[in-house]
C-alpha cells in the first residue's frame, strides 16, 4: 500500500528538484530524512517537508509502522511558469521565467 503527499507550485525549477528527488528514491525513510537534513540544496528542505508529510499520512491514516517505511516513488513535474519583465537600457526589456514544480512522494512498507 502506497501513501502519498503532494506539494503543488513549489518555488523552484523541476530540474533542480529532480536532482534531490533522485537521491532519496528507494531509501528507507530514516536514511532519506538524514540525507535531506545535511544537503545544502534549497530543494532538500522543501522535499524533506513533503516526505515528513507522507510519513505522517502513513502513520495517521493507515497506522503504518514508521520504521518499516521506504520511499517508493518520487516524481517532480513542471508547474506553471510565472513570466516577469526586467527593465533594460533604451526602453528594452529582459524576460524572466520564474519556474515552479509539483512534487509528489509516495512511501510504502518494505
Amino acid at each position: 500500500m502506497e501513501i502519498s503527499a503532494k506539494l503543488s507550485n513549489a518555488p523552484l525549477s523541476a530540474q533542480k528538484a529532480r536532482l534531490v528527488g533522485d537521491q532519496i528514491r528507494g531509501l528507507p525513510v530514516e536514511k532519506a530524512l538524514n540525507l535531506l537534513s545535511f544537503s545544502s540544496k534549497k530543494a532538500a528542505a522543501i522535499i524533506k517537508k513533503v516526505l515528513e508529510s507522507a510519513i505522517a499520512n502513513a502513520e495517521h491514516n493507515e497506522s503504518a509502522d514508521v520504521d518499516e517505511l521506504q520511499v517508493s516513488t518520487v516524481f517532480v513535474n513542471e508547474g506553471r511558469t510565472l513570466k516577469r519583465v526586467s527593465a533594460r537600457a533604451k526602453g528594452r526589456a529582459n524576460h524572466i521565467l520564474k519556474r515552479t514544480c509539483h512534487i509528489t512522494i509516495k512511501v510504502a512498507e518494505k
